[in-house]
């Protein structure tokens, strides 16, 4: 289809008083996999729930494949899961996939032996899905999804509970459905590290807003770089550096941080203001801003250092 694939204008989701979603819209376009991030209670889920039409939007409208998300015409081409995966706890992993086989109207034969495979499942077939571990059942929850063999597919935190080798796994296969099928992708995660390694887009939520939205191919550009400074007397250091007119700050870990251009881009100046001071530095290094600091940044939440200096205090 030449239009988005999910088409969001101004939803908004109130209870009562509260507003789990305020005035959100957004696009996802074919073939992409867009990351929806938030920290819990953002409203992701409140979204993907929109989307998949299983609440009601109090304001706004969402289309779906090209139609009203009330129409459920193209929904056969839809697999989603939404936080926890659901099972049948009695019966086994090829009765429940058989059971929503059904209640999807595939009638493909060979659809659950499909995703048994693509999900490694073939050794728990004939398991019961309630001693089922945490991963293998999102496992199980995955292969459901993926029985339609849809055009889109909706995940609400997909590798909840996955080893690592899982999350791999599901990140290799999605990659796979987008580029090779042509499948869309819209998946929701706290982790914005791991949805960076996947999507081709990311949302940021924020208390209902969607406050930002950029390729992921942006993502480096927006990591702020900083200058690390090790010094024997750190205090010393810093009063050296704000009196040459560098804004250096401690960190916990007893390292200075400069992170205004001109130090980062010239940090022979920081290391000579220093030596003439007779505060030679220990350590002199440009270090990358990582994910979850640049997360936490745009979202105004403390990083967790600041979080534990005020849980101390």
């Amino acid at each position: 289809m030449s239009g988005p694939v999910i088409a969001v204008r101004g939803a908004s989701k109130r209870y009562g008083p509260v507003f789990a979603l305020d005035n959100v819209t957004l696009d996802v376009r074919p073939g992409e996999i867009y990351g929806l991030v938030g920290l819990n209670g953002a409203g992701k889920t409140t979204l993907i729930r929109l989307i998949l039409g299983m609440v009601r939007a109090s304001a706004g409208h969402v289309e779906v494949l090209g139609r009203p998300v009330t129409d459920r015409a193209g929904w056969a081409r839809v697999g989603y899961l939404v936080e926890t995966p659901a099972a049948y706890p009695e019966l086994t992993v090829r009765e429940n996939l058989e059971v929503a086989r059904r209640l999807r109207k595939i009638t493909d034969p060979t659809a659950v032996d499909s995703v048994i495979d693509l999900f490694a499942l073939r050794p728990y077939v004939d398991r019961r899905a309630r001693a089922l571990s945490l991963g293998n059942a999102q496992r199980l929850g995955l292969a459901k999804a993926m029985l339609p063999r849809p055009s889109l597919l909706v995940l609400d935190e997909p590798v909840n509970g996955l080893d690592p080798a899982g999350v791999v796994e599901v990140r290799t296969l999605l990659v796979g459905l987008a580029r090779e099928q042509g499948t869309t992708v819209l998946l929701s995660s706290h982790l914005l590290s791991e949805v960076a390694r996947t999507a081709t887009r990311i949302g940021v939520l924020h208390h209902g807003h969607l406050i930002d939205e950029f390729d992921a191919n942006a993502l480096a550009g927006r990591v702020h770089p900083r200058l690390e400074i090790g010094a024997r007397d750190p205090a010393r250091a810093a009063e050296v550096l704000r009196g040459a007119g560098f804004d250096a700050h401690a960190a916990d870990d007893g390292l200075l941080l400069l992170e205004e251009d001109r130090a980062v881009q010239h940090p022979e100046l920081v290391a000579t203001t220093l030596v003439r001071a007779g505060e030679p530095p220990t350590r002199v290094a440009v270090a990358e801003e990582n994910l979850e600091t640049y997360f936490l940044r745009l979202v105004g939440a403390p990083a967790a250092d600041d979080r534990e200096a005020e849980d101390a205090r």
